[in-house]
């Protein structure tokens, strides 16, 4: 860090310590709802009442419920691992989404749809790594919607009470599509009285020079240095309640807004440009782009055919050889979102009849509408986007010089003749932009209640609908700018020859045009461009929990009795899809309406078989059972476990679990699986059995094809073809096939060993140890074109993925997608492809010290060290274990160990309190240097430069003060050093970012300061 930072650092923190006196007297900040005051006690209390096994009961009956059961009993104690986070973690973070809350915890693989380009604006979340459809989220017990269209950010962060993570498969008690386990969302309901709670933070942030810096400016970008302050985010919810007829009826609502500001890849160094590494430890370059704001042109015919030019950016009107150099090349990415602009507005509302103990009325609805932006050039593409045929130039363009006539026309210069020419363009002009609004509507509603001292009944359903709207930016008319190019003197006036109503002619021969008049004829008229999805959940269900101990139903060694829950439940899923006709023609694709639904059945069982005995503290059973039938499966699913618990003391508890479950595909899995489209793979890969291909000034050559003739001929390849140029795809963009598989059920194995701690002798002190093993056969999941291309040229040509690439007779991998062909193309889609795996060990630990009249420190840890992350992709490949690698299809970024760890300390009279995170990612290696086969580690890949991201760990300070009860006030700098994030060449081939370095695992934007508080009335 230079002077500036910790000048930047000792003065935030001096702030926040010199506040502290001035604020006044003591306050507890509490009212009829959940605690209102910012302090660790409640973090404290249930962290360690889940590590132990149980759930904080707020209600004041006894009786609790505990995420991963149905079953209703007071001390309940669960047989799997629960992480909890709380409200005051999430306080003491200042995030202004569910995002931010889960991606800090090691169980979750991270997500950060808020700093990636492409995202469509929606939050998922995946445990262990395992896919979003394998992860089950409910909101206060009960689904959240449809797998595929759901968006937890529909969640107020403000609202939340706190989230439950059960890491281990809990098939059987809620679903067989809870694989990877559950998130519950325990909101805050019952609420009385009004509460505004407000966050603003920023990114405060030291732009360093670095190895991306000097590349930018060997290409002629200008990186951005210093002191920057920027990505504004605001957050203000409002959340009012009453209850009425002595507390029967409780009524509350809220209200929430969101913002955030666009952070550009050009606000950062280490983004000012893309950096590529073209070779292992080769040179490094920036990612340049033809799409110049000079124009970028390149005759068709004659001498100068091939070659490529732009526009003299200092205005000479001549043409100057393409390449690197300031304003000669564009960078594609500079105004790409690093932090994507958004709104969003939440709304909801809860209310609660309670009738008699025997009959409580509840419901609840959420609603959202959010609206992001991914940002693009407004550029006018190369004649090849639309088809084979070239843009036209004439030779008496008045805008064209007499140099660059001769380069484009030679002898034909001064003429009418027209030229075919590759010209492309960016304007100097505002973005276009591609619009994801999201809308959603979450309704629940049911009646339950309490039958006598054994029976407890819950009959309610959930009402899911999310849509989101895609209005995408288009590709300006052909017709058009060929209109605009032809262009003639009209008495001095360059005018379109076409005379084409509204025509406006294109200088596409100088630098910097920015002509508006011209982007809006180019552009104008178009049909939109729009993609519409809805996915709508249907979820009826019924639940019965009994405690046969009521009627002496107990083992002869326990106190307590057995119990039990039964239910039913009736789910229907539905996703439908509608295009326009421009979206379909720049796009592809076709309407879809899909459905499914499903009827289950389940039963769990709880039974105390020893309790409070000499060595037998506690020993106890528990097992579940469902049996669902989906309509888009012949077979009936069953699933299961099976629990055991044993405690020979009080101070230690043993435990341990085992799950089978069956999981179906989702809607939009079947449909990915076996619905055919054709399309070009994106990217600059050819056919890997074509020969390579070099310009370098206009003059190409060509080299040996990146595969071997063994794996070409496993292709189906001819030998003799080997290395022909006939079979280069055009544009380097072969034909892909998706789809026209059958999906079939995946089946899963959870297993999970524990150990937690509790020792009298220590008092406030819990921790857990818990072992977890996952294995999913029969593996669903989508693979892309590359699935194949890679396994075939990593296997040495095994069929098993060489048969994915299907060439046609004359052994080309381009085939026209509009004769709808059976061979021609590479394979993608939706399949089973044999195995996925995860492992690894998870650790807990909390710790609460009084220090008297001096206040109190809590200790709150959770921990993960990742032992497999991968799985086997055919039967004769080895295991690819990809913990602590990335590349090579390593793309979980699942470092061995990582843990957060925060202490807190309060006053006694929780006036103040300061809480210190330490957040430590462990280290990631290239799957190069891995010494691993199976993952591409073989001595010949070994690289010496970009090999290794080093542990990194991040600080982050928060401090409240809590003023009269009504009142409370937050600090908080997360990153507090303003740690940049390790930088990396050729990061979207790593995390799918421009940005050169893995924004979901890293805080990617620098130290955030945050503002926070909370006022009630």
């Amino acid at each position: 860090m230079n002077w500036r930072t910790h000048v930047s650092c000792l003065a935030l923190v001096g702030g926040m310590m010199v506040a502290a006196p001035a604020i006044a007297q003591t306050a507890d900040n509490t009212n009829a709802a959940p605690p209102q005051t910012d302090t660790a006690a409640d973090s404290s209390d249930t962290k360690a009442a889940t590590i132990s096994g149980t759930a904080p009961d707020s209600s004041g009956s006894g009786e609790i419920v505990v995420t991963g059961t149905r079953i209703v009993r007071p001390n309940i104690t669960a047989a799997a691992p629960i992480t909890s986070v709380t409200s005051a973690d999430i306080r003491a973070q200042a995030p202004i989404n569910v995002e931010e809350v889960l991606n800090r915890l090691p169980q979750i693989s991270p997500d950060s749809q808020q700093n990636y380009q492409d995202s469509d604006g929606r939050q998922r979340i995946k445990l262990r790594s395992l896919g979003f459809e394998r992860t089950l989220v409910l909101v206060d017990g009960k689904r959240l919607g449809t797998q595929n269209g759901q968006d937890t950010n529909i969640i107020p962060v403000s609202l939340i009470e706190r989230v439950d993570v059960l890491t281990g498969g809990a098939s059987s008690v809620y679903g067989s599509d809870a694989i990877a386990g559950v998130v519950n969302f325990v909101l805050k309901q019952n609420f009385t009285g009004v509460r505004i709670d407000a966050n603003y933070n920023f990114y405060n942030h030291n732009n360093t020079s670095n190895i991306v810096t000097s590349a930018a400016q060997a290409s002629g970008f200008s990186p951005r240095l210093g002191q920057v302050n920027d990505g504004g985010r605001s957050d203000i919810a409002l959340t009012a309640g009453t209850s009425l007829f002595d507390g029967k009826l409780n009524l509350s609502g809220f209200v929430n807004y969101r913002h955030a500001d666009l952070v550009p890849y050009d606000a950062r160094s280490i983004s000012a440009c893309q950096l590529n590494q073209a070779t292992k430890d080769g040179p490094l370059s920036c990612q340049i782009s033809t799409y110049s704001v000079s124009g970028y042109v390149s005759p068709s015919t004659g001498t100068n055919a091939g070659r490529q030019y732009v526009n003299d950016p200092a205005g000479t009107r001549t043409f100057v050889p393409y390449g690197t150099g300031a304003g000669k090349a564009a960078n594609p990415y500079d105004g790409y979102s690093y932090q994507r602009q958004d709104n969003r507005v939440n709304a909801g509302g809860f209310v609660t009849l309670k009738l008699a103990p025997e009959f409580e009325v509840y419901g609840s609805a959420l609603w959202f509408r959010d609206r992001s932006i991914n940002r693009y050039p407004t550029r006018v593409f190369a004649a090849a986007n639309y088809g084979s045929d070239p843009f036209l130039v004439n030779c008496n363009n008045p805008f064209l010089s007499t140099q660059q006539a001769g380069i484009l026309c030679g002898a034909a210069a001064g003429t009418a003749t027209q030229v075919p020419v590759d010209i492309r363009y960016r304007f100097n002009a505002p973005f276009m932009t591609d619009t994801y609004t999201n809308t959603g509507i979450r309704a629940t509603a049911g009646v339950r209640g309490k039958v006598g001292d054994a029976w407890t009944y819950d009959v309610g359903g959930v009402f899911s609908r999310n849509q989101q709207i895609w209005d995408s930016s288009r590709l300006p008319s052909f017709d058009r700018v060929n209109n605009a190019l032809n262009v003639v003197n009209v008495n001095g006036v360059p005018t379109c020859a076409s005379g084409a109503a509204g025509c406006v002619p294109f200088d596409a021969f100088s630098a910097g045009n920015s002509n508006q008049a011209l982007i809006n004829y180019l552009y104008g008229d178009l049909a939109p461009a729009i993609q519409k999805q809805v996915g709508l959940l249907y979820d009826v269900q019924a639940n019965m929990t009994g405690d046969l101990g009521t009627y002496g139903i107990t083992s002869p060694l326990a106190t307590d009795g057995v119990a039990f829950a039964l239910g039913t439940e009736f789910r229907k899923d539905r996703q439908f899809s509608q295009l326009t006709p421009g979206f379909i023609e720049d796009y592809g694709g076709s309407p879809s309406d899909l459905a499914q639904h499903v009827w289950e059945s389940n039963i769990e069982v709880q039974a105390p078989l020893i309790q409070d005995r000499p060595f037998a503290h506690l020993l106890q059973a528990n097992g579940a059972y469902r049996l669902s039938k989906y309509s888009s499966n012949p077979n009936k699913f069953t699933t299961w476990k099976i629990e055991g618990l044993y405690a020979p003391v009080a101070d230690l508890t043993l435990r341990a679990s085992f799950n089978k479950a069956q999981r179906a595909p989702t809607v939009v899995e079947a449909y990915q699986a076996s619905n055919i489209s054709y399309t070009r793979q994106g990217g600059s890969q050819n056919d890997f059995c074509a020969p390579t291909v070099t310009t370098v000034n206009g003059v190409t050559t060509y080299g040996a094809p990146i595969a071997s003739r063994e794996v070409c001929r496993a292709t189906g390849l001819s030998d003799t073809l080997y290395g022909s140029t006939t079979l280069l795809c055009p544009n380097d963009q072969c034909t892909v096939r998706s789809g026209g598989f059958t999906a079939d059920p995946e089946t899963a194995y959870t297993q999970t060993y524990g150990l937690v701690v509790k020792p009298r002798f220590v008092k406030g002190l819990v921790f857990s140890v818990d072992r977890y093993r996952i294995k999913i056969n029969n593996s669903l999941g989508y693979n892309d074109y590359s699935y194949y291309t890679d396994g075939c040229l990593r296997s040495g040509g095994d069929s098993f993925f060489c048969s994915g690439i299907v060439r046609d007779a004359n052994g080309t991998l381009y085939a026209a997608a509009a004769n709808n062909p059976t061979s021609g193309f590479i394979r993608q889609g939706t399949t089973n492809y044999y195995l996925s795996i995860a492992r690894g060990w998870d650790f807990q630990g909390s710790y609460a010290l009084g220090l008297g009249g001096a206040g109190r420190l809590d200790f709150d840890f959770n921990g993960s060290l990742t032992t497999f992350a991968g799985g086997q992709d055919s039967p004769v490949q080895p295991q690819r274990n990809c913990t602590g690698y990335f590349g090579n299809g390593c793309s979980q970024l699942l470092p061995k160990w990582s843990h957060g760890l925060r202490t807190t300390y309060s006053t006694a009279d929780n006036v103040f309190n300061a809480s210190f995170n330490w957040r430590y990612v462990g280290s990631l290696t290239s799957a190069n240097n891995s010494g691993d086969e199976a993952i591409g580690g073989t001595p010949d890949r070994a690289q010496t430069t970009f090999y290794r991201i080093a542990p990194t760990s991040y600080f982050d300070l928060a401090l409240t003060f809590n003023i009269a009860r009504q009142f409370a006030f937050r600090v908080i700098a997360n990153n507090l050093f303003d740690k940049n994030p390790p930088i990396l060449a050729n990061s979207y081939s790593i995390s799918l970012a421009r940005n050169n370095t893995i924004p979901q695992r890293y805080d990617a934007l620098g130290r955030n300061i945050a503002i926070g508080t909370t006022i009630t009335f």
